[in-house]
């Protein structure tokens, strides 16, 4: 498995991940989602510089011109309802990608929670590029959930996954699960501890929480 780590390079990139995690800063929630947005589209203008590429020509008014184009839109997928902000990002440079959005949600319970699957709405994906983000890969439980539910509407060519924030602990895990398929994982940022909750430290807190607003758990 391939992985990118964007931050590890000096650019405005780390600016956004900076303002996603300042407490200040994220009690501004259009600015929040808007820094997720801005993040998806770093990641999708660097996603595409490895996707296939084919020669057309575009005619000017004053001439025709040769150009390198992608040879397909991937599709874009997230998992509802954190990713929504990130997925628009990459929707914004992916502006004629299907979509595909996967219901799953933590499931608290006596002996901790665990990642429930509900639902995934989706065009088909038989031999498609995919791309599936996620805010958040905190122990990795609910990338998997989202990789395996893409499979129920095909079988990707390939699937990138996106995500902002991860700890260790997550990476390795989808090396292990995912890591002999045809993968490649993109990171913002690498966080060493998650918390007795399985939050991300120093992470940034609840990301759906964070761009929608307190959510009710019953």
């Amino acid at each position: 498995m391939d992985i990118h780590i964007l931050g590890e390079n000096n650019s405005l990139f780390n600016q956004f991940i900076a303002e996603i995690r300042d407490k200040k800063i994220q009690q501004d929630q259009l600015r929040f989602r808007r820094n997720l947005e801005r993040l998806g589209e770093i990641f999708a203008y660097e996603i595409s510089k490895t996707l296939r590429y084919k020669t057309t020509m575009v005619e000017t008014p004053l001439g025709t011109a040769s150009l390198s184009l992608p040879a397909g839109i991937p599709v874009l997928a997230t998992i509802l309802r954190a990713g929504l902000p990130l997925h628009m990002g990459l929707l914004n440079y992916f502006d004629n990608a299907e979509n595909c959005f996967i219901l799953a949600y933590r499931k608290y319970e006596k002996d901790g929670f665990h990642i429930k699957f509900e639902n995934i709405s989706s065009p088909n994906l038989d031999q498609k590029v995919v791309i599936l983000s996620d805010p958040m890969l905190a122990t990795g439980a609910s990338m998997e959930i989202g990789y395996n539910a893409l499979h129920k509407r095909g079988e990707p060519a390939h699937v990138h996954m996106v995500a902002l924030i991860a700890s260790s602990e997550g990476v390795d895990f989808v090396k292990e699960k995912l890591g002999d398929k045809n993968t490649t994982l993109w990171i913002g940022a690498i966080d060493e501890e998650l918390s007795s909750k399985k939050y991300i430290v120093p992470g940034l807190g609840d990301a759906g929480d964070l761009a929608f607003g307190v959510k009710f758990d019953p």
